[in-house]
């Protein structure tokens, strides 16, 4: 079965229960499974079609009746720049995919070129699965679209809503806290949503009261994408005792791996819980993670040698150091993208932005490479105040947390951090800082 199968299914199944609420606008499930049809008599049959990733129902129907039509969806970013679309469409013009495609997703790596990654129809399935087995996706559960359905974080979540029958309500993400909030306010018991570091941050600083009115509807709350700082993990451990917070492993080329419920009276920074259903995690003798199951990418569309750097007897070879622990979990210990080496130490910047996340006085931050005439390269905090606060006192409070050569040697004031469109720390734009 493919996904548009669940749908037709949970028409007949289902015919009035609520498939999909955005704003004013709702459509049960036979209402959701008719007009995806009648999408599908004005979409291309057996083509490659890059559209805009709306945060609306026609986003919906349009991906749904491109599947049925055995077409390839290629959601882009809704304010992608009209050129870069064309390059796009054009690069994608030659490429030939075989029928069990159903998605190319964009993603931008290290060195800024795009990626279109290959997903197929088996492979939805299996995420779908994983995330039903790992999360405890149910068929009363409202979920929470708060992120751009061009990007796994949140688009993955249409799949096991749709193979249980739930209903989802996509909302223009986390721009205007209201819509976030008006989502809950829906007649619905159990609410859950997927929330980027950086928008459970916005959520802690400026609506932490609001956020514990509704403590008793929020079911589950998923983070991933970037690295969750641990004083946000007990933040929002305090304000939700009730309900489950999870840290998951996943990417666009692996698909979602694993994950780990850190409501759990530990907080486990830095966990990702165990593989789930479809998938398997290795260590390599580098310390790097790899990756095996149905939920792994098809491939780079029209890039066979990227394909073959990661991609090699069905595996997936990540930038990613980690480890398992002894109770089998995987634990997360950086980029090898992102380390800083100095001083002949090598740094994980990660390790460092939590510590100085947990300071009261700091509201966001980013620590990077910056020469140093000695050194060579030397770490640099730049960071947003949240209250008043002296570079010296950051200096101090970070040096009575971690080793001497984890303690950043420069310190720059900010309005702002700059980050990506899906929430991550924007590290490529503050290169040789």
């Amino acid at each position: 079965m493919i996904l548009e199968d669940y749908l037709k299914q949970n028409a007949e199944l289902y015919p009035n229960k609520t498939a999909v609420i955005c704003g004013a606008k709702t459509l049960t499930y036979s209402e959701l499974w008719q007009q995806t049809i009648n999408a599908a008599q004005s979409l291309p049959k057996g083509e490659t079609v890059v559209f805009r990733a709306t945060q609306d129902i026609d986003f919906i129907l349009k991906y749904f009746g491109l599947h049925l039509n055995g077409s390839v969806a290629v959601p882009v970013e809704k304010d992608l720049p009209e050129d870069t679309l064309k390059e796009i469409e054009a690069y994608l013009k030659p490429c030939k995919t075989s029928p069990e495609i159903a998605d190319i997703l964009f993603t931008t790596g290290t060195t800024g070129k795009k990626k279109g990654v290959m997903i197929s129809h088996r492979t939805i399935i299996a995420d779908g699965e994983n995330l039903i087995d790992g999360q405890g996706f149910t068929h009363d559960l409202a979920f929470i679209i708060a992120g751009p359905l061009n990007h796994i974080g949140s688009l993955s979540k249409i799949y096991p809503i749709i193979i249980q029958g739930a209903t989802l309500i996509i909302t223009e993400g986390m721009k205007n806290v209201n819509d976030f909030f008006d989502a809950l306010d829906q007649p619905y018991s159990k609410f859950a949503t997927f929330l980027v570091p950086s928008a459970i941050r916005i959520l802690l600083q400026f609506s932490e009261q609001r956020l514990q009115k509704y403590a008793h509807k929020i079911d589950f709350i998923e983070t991933g994408a970037a690295a969750i700082s641990a004083s946000d993990i007990q933040k929002l451990c305090e304000i939700l005792p009730g309900s489950r917070l999870y840290n998951t492993y996943a990417s666009t080329e692996t698909g979602i791996i694993s994950t780990y419920n850190f409501n759990d009276g530990k907080c486990m920074e830095g966990c990702l819980g165990r593989p789930m259903r479809h998938s398997k995690i290795i260590i390599t003798s580098e310390g790097l993670i790899s990756c095996k199951g149905d939920t792994i990418m098809s491939g780079y569309a029209g890039d066979e040698e990227r394909t073959r750097n990661i991609l090699r007897d069905n595996t997936i070879y990540t930038s990613d150091f980690g480890r398992i622990d002894e109770n089998g979990m995987l634990r997360l210990q950086g980029r090898a993208d992102d380390i800083i080496n100095t001083g002949g130490f090598k740094v994980s910047p990660t390790e460092v932005e939590s510590v100085a996340l947990s300071m009261p006085q700091i509201a966001d931050c980013i620590c990077v490479a910056a020469p140093h005439p000695v050194l060579g390269t030397a770490l640099k905090l730049i960071y947003v105040p949240k209250s008043e606060v002296t570079k010296k006192e950051i200096a101090l409070y970070i040096k009575g947390k971690v080793e001497s050569f984890k303690v950043p040697f420069y310190y720059e004031e900010a309005e702002k951090i700059q980050r990506t469109f899906n929430g991550k720390l924007d590290r490529k734009f503050y290169k040789n800082a």
